[in-house]
């Protein structure tokens, strides 16, 4: 069909978020599952995704790929769905899922690489400090019930998705700023569906060795 949704994605990866979006959506889809290794780097696939990873989705044709993009694009592709403010209020929508998109993901990245950066240097990082970006993040889910402002949004799940990395992994201090924010997100419904999804995957993929 020509307005099929097809998710390319790995339950051990990023694709957990464009997994959780679509189903924050509510319209139909097709899962693709791309292995890791020699899968993700075919001709074929990499018409998809030059770059040879997942998550991707291709809808009416048009390939979406790279998470933040991937849940902008799906907000304004289904707007009955309610995920993206209106216009004149998408301020704090676009500033904070970009910022996880940015010095967020790039600070954790960073941090689990070991990479420490000199305090005379920090300007050249967008970031500054694993402290700042900590300090900015709690601001962003105290400020209102949610990152853009009263109700939830394509942008809760993108931060939402980085915050319970986080705090999984301890890459994020446990603030309870970042635990109650968390425990918001996982009592949806369409996390949970997302969620189970992903582990039947896993667990399909583990048992076909």
């Amino acid at each position: 069909m020509a307005d099929e949704i097809v998710l390319y994605t790995n339950p051990m990866s990023r694709g957990r978020i464009a997994r959780w979006m679509l189903e924050e959506t509510g319209v139909p889809y097709r899962t693709e599952i791309v292995p890791f290794g020699p899968s993700m780097k075919t001709a074929e696939y990499r018409a998809t995704n030059p770059l040879g990873k997942v998550p991707a989705i291709v809808h009416n044709g048009v390939v979406v790929t790279e998470c933040a993009a991937i849940c902008a694009y799906l907000a304004d592709a289904f707007p009955a769905a309610g995920l993206a403010p209106p216009l004149d209020k998408r301020a704090d929508y676009y500033r904070w899922m970009f910022f996880a998109a940015g010095p967020l993901e790039q600070t954790l990245v960073n941090r689990a690489l070991g990479v420490e950066v000199p305090k005379e240097k920090r300007g050249m990082v967008g970031y500054g400090s694993y402290e700042t970006m900590l300090d900015a993040l709690e601001a962003a889910v105290t400020a209102h019930p949610f990152v853009a402002g009263d109700r939830f949004s394509a942008a809760d799940v993108y931060v939402g998705s980085h915050i319970g990395w986080g705090l999984r992994f301890g890459s994020i201090e446990a603030r309870p700023a970042f635990q109650d924010y968390l425990a918001k997100m996982t009592a949806r419904p369409a996390w949970q569906r997302a969620n189970a999804l992903d582990d039947e995957a896993m667990a399909a993929m583990q048992a076909a060795g």
